[in-house]
């Protein structure tokens, strides 16, 4: 009885093979190879006038299936083993295998349906909104330090600029130069950050020419950190303060 099916339907031999047994509802496992070649081959007939190169490939599955009836009528051959070989077993591999990736195929088919229902747009958010930062947390600055910490730096480093001092040439009478103030000092201090990065606390004080200098600087330092524009850590108990450019 021939199967009322149009060729487009399937899209190879595995595809009409796979059809064949999910209409009959037969195990895939345990395909009855002579009913499955005879619906097979009523369709091949109704095929006789459809296009070659699509035929050829219906045709060698013919002969494949015609192969494989034949050695189920002769007598079981045994491998090595001792057990039987079933002459349908790779044509199931075959057909386990297509049927894997036809769900497969579907299942991307599916995704890309829903997929198309979706609409993305570039973000268009206004230009103060991109640029908002957080509030500055003092807190998280300073990253465990202490003014008691500091202090101790900065008695230190007064004391170094104490010992610095030549005992005889500081009795000679000397020019004041003109001091720096607070902003400026501030602008110096932001500009060497923002040039090293990273840098020593203990070592910028050290470079400070006078004790007015070192007291200008140390006060920059702490309004640079209340204005969230550098940062002190200690990496380590003990260790030398680290400065660091938050700009």
């Amino acid at each position: 009885m021939g199967i009322p099916v149009k060729l487009t339907v399937f899209e190879g031999p595995l595809d009409l093979l796979l059809h064949l047994i999910e209409k009959n509802k037969v195990n895939i496992y345990d395909i009855p190879i002579v009913e499955i070649t005879d619906q097979y081959m009523d369709y091949i007939h109704q095929m006789e006038r459809e296009d070659l190169n699509i035929m050829s490939e219906f045709m060698v599955m013919a002969a494949t299936l015609i192969s494989i009836k034949c050695k189920m009528l002769l007598p079981k051959e045994v491998d090595e083993e001792g057990e039987e070989k079933d002459p349908r077993e790779e044509l199931v591999r075959q057909l386990l295998e297509y049927k894997m990736y036809k769900y497969m195929s579907y299942e991307l088919r599916d995704k890309m349906a829903e997929a198309a229902k979706s609409i993305y747009k570039l973000p268009s958010l206004p230009k103060e909104v991109e640029d908002y930062k957080e509030p500055i947390d003092p807190q998280e600055l300073l990253a465990g330090m202490t003014l008691a910490k500091l202090h101790k730096i900065f008695e230190d480093v007064l004391r170094r600029q104490e010992n610095k001092k030549d005992p005889i040439r500081s009795k000679f009478g000397k020019i004041e130069q003109e001091e720096v103030s607070l902003p400026e000092k501030m602008s110096d201090v932001e500009l060497y950050a923002r040039t090293h990065k990273q840098f020593s606390f203990r070592e910028l004080l050290g470079k400070q020419a006078s004790k007015f200098q070192v007291v200008v600087t140390f006060l920059a330092i702490l309004e640079l950190m209340k204005t969230g524009k550098i940062r002190i850590y200690q990496e380590h108990i003990f260790d030398d303060i680290q400065i660091a450019s938050l700009v």
